[in-house]
């Protein structure tokens, strides 16, 4: 029995025990793994710093801080959210007890990625607790640093056996990928995704795809370009461009291309400093192996802004690209690093049609003050989320609900829809041995009056459109 397959099974073993059932267990495990991130703090910030770059400052901001406040959240409010969930009846069912019981899922499959390790890991594990479900978490083997911490400190905090942490490379995975799951949860890219999914069928289990893709930025020419640079630059340049809804590429009319290109590089020095390479604050490309893949992109493009660059310390300098191409290089996949393409078009209706040429992208951003543009653009697009006037920030609104569409993602979660998405929501209906001359209009031999009948008290609405020679005027009056 491989490793992974031993994890898989005491996972399911201790499912089966029923104690992730009670609410006031899967409550403590929550409050467990918030003490985690209040206690270990600096070893989780010294781990994403050699891995990413990141100061201790940022590994908060852009990684724990929104855990806790997510855990903090299930925790108010899962004695709610676990609930019987009572629900409008018909007639016919009136005397009925008539409800959605939420319940557990069973062993749920969590794969992490490498630019936000803990953001992207957790958070999925926090719904898996939340809805009473075992959880097998793999974190990426690309952060290796962040990853062993994760090893070792979550066996501390949280049940063991419910929440075993499985680490390794592509073998391990698809080793865990052969195992049979109640659900997979998993956050990366597209191709994989594919890999996961085709996996995942073979069990029939269902999946939550959390992937990517290229999410356009147009900026309306009677805007604040000032502000709207300033904030796509924050979305852009953050994690040293490494964020799945960063903003990839900028659509805006030629008049203001100069514009955009100035203000952006204003807002570089003065985040990045003159020297982005010795600023704290600004990341690295995760390994050499995309910092290679990252520099590719630039072959066909003409550098405005950045453009420096160093192998041996995986820096690349926030980079502007002016007048790009929709057929140049930087164009054909999710860019995942520090280079902003800005591709002139004539008009809304150009990058509408730009935007719609390729696949839905997890998310859109139009910066304008006209609310008929940001309509527009809302409505003639599809995107997994849409912004207007920021960048990045509906991801820290648990109310809302995240994930993509088509190309970029199947499912979403936070906050209650990552406990609905982890949990089966089983319709329920209790009804008494009683009153059985009210079923008599279903039972055999089936009339046209009893189908009035059925009609009025199960379908109401449709009393208009009944077809037949007889109309019980009781009931369609």
């Amino acid at each position: 029995m491989s490793r992974e397959q031993q994890a898989v099974a005491r996972a399911r073993k201790a499912f089966e025990t029923g104690r992730s059932k009670s609410v006031e267990y899967r409550i403590n495990q929550l409050k467990n793994l918030q003490r985690l991130f209040s206690e270990r703090q600096k070893e989780i910030a010294a781990a994403i710093k050699k891995d990413l770059n990141k100061t201790e400052v940022g590994a908060q901001f852009y990684e724990t801080l929104g855990l806790e406040g997510e855990i903090s959240l299930f925790i108010k409010n899962l004695k709610e959210w676990a609930a019987p969930r009572h629900v409008k009846k018909n007639l016919l069912t009136m005397s009925d007890t008539v409800y959605i019981h939420p319940e557990p899922l069973g062993v749920v499959l969590v794969i992490g990625a490498w630019n936000y390790p803990w953001a992207v890991t957790i958070r999925p594990l926090i719904g898996a607790i939340a809805a009473g479900n075992a959880a097998v978490v793999k974190p990426s083997e690309v952060c290796v640093h962040t990853s062993k911490v994760m090893e070792d400190l979550l066996p501390i905090y949280i049940d063991k056996e419910l929440y075993p942490v499985v680490t390794g490379g592509v073998p391990e995975t698809q080793e865990l990928l052969r195992q049979k799951f109640d659900h997979i949860f998993y956050t990366g890219n597209s191709t994989v995704g594919k890999v996961i999914m085709e996996a995942a069928a073979k069990h029939l289990t269902p999946v939550t795809l959390e992937l990517g893709g290229k999410s356009p930025c147009y900026i309306d020419k009677n805007c604040d370009i000032s502000i709207a640079c300033r904030r796509v630059t924050w979305g852009k340049y953050s994690n040293c461009g490494q964020t799945c809804i960063a903003p990839d590429y900028i659509l805006c009319e030629p008049s203001i291309q100069n514009r955009v290109i100035e203000e952006v590089k204003k807002c570089i020095k003065e985040f990045y400093t003159d020297n982005p390479k010795t600023c704290p604050d600004y990341g690295r490309i995760i390994n050499q192996r995309h910092f290679k893949r990252v520099m590719a992109m630039l072959e066909d493009s003409n550098i405005a802004v950045g453009g420096e660059n160093d192998e041996s310390d995986c820096y690349i300098a926030p980079t502007v690209l002016r007048d790009v191409k929709p057929e140049a290089k930087v164009m054909q996949e999710e860019i995942f690093g520090p280079l902003l393409p800005i591709l002139p078009v004539s008009s809304l209706d150009e990058a509408i049609k730009l935007i719609n040429k390729g696949e839905k992208p997890l998310a859109l951003y139009v910066f304008s003050p006209d609310n008929k543009v940001i309509e527009r653009m809302r409505d003639e697009t599809s995107s997994g989320g849409f912004l207007a006037n920021d960048c990045l920030v509906h991801y820290s609104v648990s109310a809302l609900p995240f994930g993509g569409v088509g190309n970029s993602g199947i499912g979403c979660y936070h906050g209650k829809f990552s406990f609905d998405r982890l949990s089966h929501l089983r319709g329920c209906l209790v009804k008494k041995l009683k009153m059985e001359g009210v079923n008599d209009m279903r039972y055999p031999p089936h009339t046209l009056k009893k189908l009035g009948w059925y009609q009025w008290t199960s379908f109401p609405a449709s009393c208009n459109v009944l077809r037949g020679a007889e109309k019980p005027k009781p009931f369609c009056s």
